[in-house]
C-alpha cells in the first residue's frame, strides 16, 4: 500500500505521461520532476557560482558571466534512478514511481570542462562536488543536496552547466538559474539550483554519495554506487484508456506501435516487440538517431491487431550487449528497475473510437420512464 507520506511525495513530483513519448523533445511541463526538499527562491541578480577547493584560480561567476561565454547545447534523456520503484515486491518506501520518471530536453549552457580548465585544477584532484541551494533532512542528516563526479567524468565535453531548457530560461522547479547536466547518468547526478563546485583531493563522503543511491541487497550492505542508466524501452500505450484503471481498448486492424529506448552505457542497437506476453519477439524499426548520442531513440512496429486480449511489451539492447531484463533484481532503494513494460490491450472488432468517446455515445443511456415513447 502507498502511505500518506508517499502520496505527499507523489503530489509534489510528477512523471511524464507515456503518451508524451511521441515528442522527440519533451515539453518542459511534461518532463519528469523530482524535488528532494523545497524549491529555493533565487534572486538571479544576487546569485553567483563559486568554484573552489583544489584549484589554483578560484572563480566566482555570475549568470551574466556564464551567458557571456561560448555556449554549448546537448539533447539529453534524463531518468530518475528510482523509475519503476513502485513495481518492486516487497514494497520500497520512497517516491512511488511507476515507469514515467523520464524526459528528454535540450540543455544549453557552458561546458564544465571550460570552467575547470580556467580554475586550473590541481594535480591532487580526484572528485568534483556539486552543491545545490536546496536544503533538507534525510537519514537524520541536515544537508544541502550535493553529489560528486570523478574528475574524468566532470571533464567530459558534453557535461554542461545549463541555464536554459528547451530554448528558455530554466523553470524554478528545474533548477533556475543554473543546474548540472551529466549525459548518461541517472537524474540524481544532475544537481539543480547549483551554488558551488568544489574540487576535492579525496572521495566525497556526503549523504547523497555514501548512503543514498547505492545498489544494496540488504540494509547492512554497503552496495555499489548507482551511476549510468541501464537500457530501457517504453512504448506509447496503444488505443484509448478507461478513466480509472487505464485499461486499454483498441480497434482491430493495423496499429503502429511506437516508443523510445535509451541507455547511458552505449547507443541503442536493437529493440524488439512482443504482442503475446513474451512468447515471441519481433524486431522493431529504429528511427534515425537525429538527437545525438545522449538522447533516446525512437522505434516503430506495425502490428495487425486481432480481436482478443493481448499483452504488449518492448525491450532494448545497447551496442555493448547490455539488455533490458524481463524482471529486475530487488534492492533496498528500489533503484534501476528496468524490467519490461507490459500493457494489457483489449482488441475489439468494433472498438470504441475517439469520436464516439468524445460524443459520449459509448456511455450507457439512462432508462426511460415507463410508457415513454421511443
Amino acid at each position: 500500500m502507498i502511505s500518506l507520506e508517499e502520496l505527499q511525495l507523489a503530489a509534489r513530483n510528477h512523471g511524464m505521461p507515456l503518451e508524451a513519448l511521441r515528442h522527440p523533445i519533451t515539453p518542459a511541463g511534461l518532463h519528469y520532476l523530482l524535488i528532494h526538499y523545497d524549491i529555493p527562491f533565487v534572486d538571479a541578480g544576487a546569485w553567483a557560482l563559486d568554484v573552489e577547493g583544489a584549484v589554483a584560480q578560484p572563480q566566482r561567476l555570475t549568470l551574466d558571466d556564464l551567458r557571456a561565454r561560448e555556449a554549448v547545447e546537448v539533447a539529453v534523456t534524463m531518468e530518475c534512478a528510482g523509475n519503476g520503484r513502485a513495481l518492486f515486491d516487497p514494497h520500497v518506501v520512497s517516491q512511488p514511481w511507476l515507469r514515467d520518471a523520464v524526459g528528454t530536453a535540450r540543455w544549453r549552457g557552458i561546458s564544465m570542462r571550460s570552467v575547470l580548465e580556467e580554475a586550473r585544477v590541481e594535480d591532487s584532484a580526484v572528485e568534483i562536488v556539486f552543491t545545490g541551494l536546496d536544503r533538507g533532512i534525510e537519514g537524520d542528516v541536515a544537508q544541502e543536496y550535493a553529489r560528486s563526479l570523478p574528475l574524468e567524468e566532470a571533464m567530459r565535453d558534453e557535461v554542461v552547466l545549463a541555464y536554459e531548457m528547451n530554448s528558455a530560461p530554466l523553470l524554478p522547479q528545474h533548477g533556475y538559474p543554473l543546474r548540472l547536466v551529466v549525459p548518461g547518468w541517472y537524474g540524481m547526478t544532475n544537481v539543480k539550483w547549483l551554488s558551488r563546485v568544489t574540487v576535492l583531493a579525496e572521495p566525497f563522503a556526503g549523504y547523497q554519495q555514501s548512503r543514498a543511491y547505492r545498489m544494496r541487497a540488504h540494509e547492512d550492505d554497503d552496495g555499489e554506487a548507482v551511476q549510468r542508466m541501464v537500457p530501457r524501452s517504453l512504448l506509447v500505450p496503444p488505443g484509448i484508456p478507461e478513466f480509472l484503471t487505464r485499461a486499454r481498448t483498441l480497434r482491430a486492424g493495423i496499429c503502429v506501435l511506437e516508443g523510445r529506448a535509451w541507455s547511458g552505457q552505449a547507443p541503442i542497437e536493437h529493440v524488439e516487440i512482443s504482442v503475446d506476453g513474451g512468447a515471441t519477439w519481433e524486431p522493431a524499426q529504429l528511427a534515425a538517431d537525429d538527437l545525438g548520442r545522449w538522447a533516446w531513440r525512437g522505434w516503430t512496429y506495425e502490428w495487425e491487431a486481432r480481436p482478443g486480449a493481448h499483452r504488449v511489451g518492448s525491450r532494448a539492447r545497447d551496442a555493448v550487449g547490455n539488455a533490458q531484463p524481463l524482471a529486475a533484481t530487488w534492492n533496498v532503494g528500489g533503484y534501476a528497475n528496468s524490467a519490461v513494460q507490459w500493457v494489457n490491450v483489449a482488441v475489439a472488432e468494433f472498438g470504441v473510437t475517439r469520436e464516439r468517446a468524445r460524443s459520449g455515445a459509448s456511455r450507457p443511456r439512462p432508462a426511460r420512464p415507463s410508457g415513454s415513447r421511443a
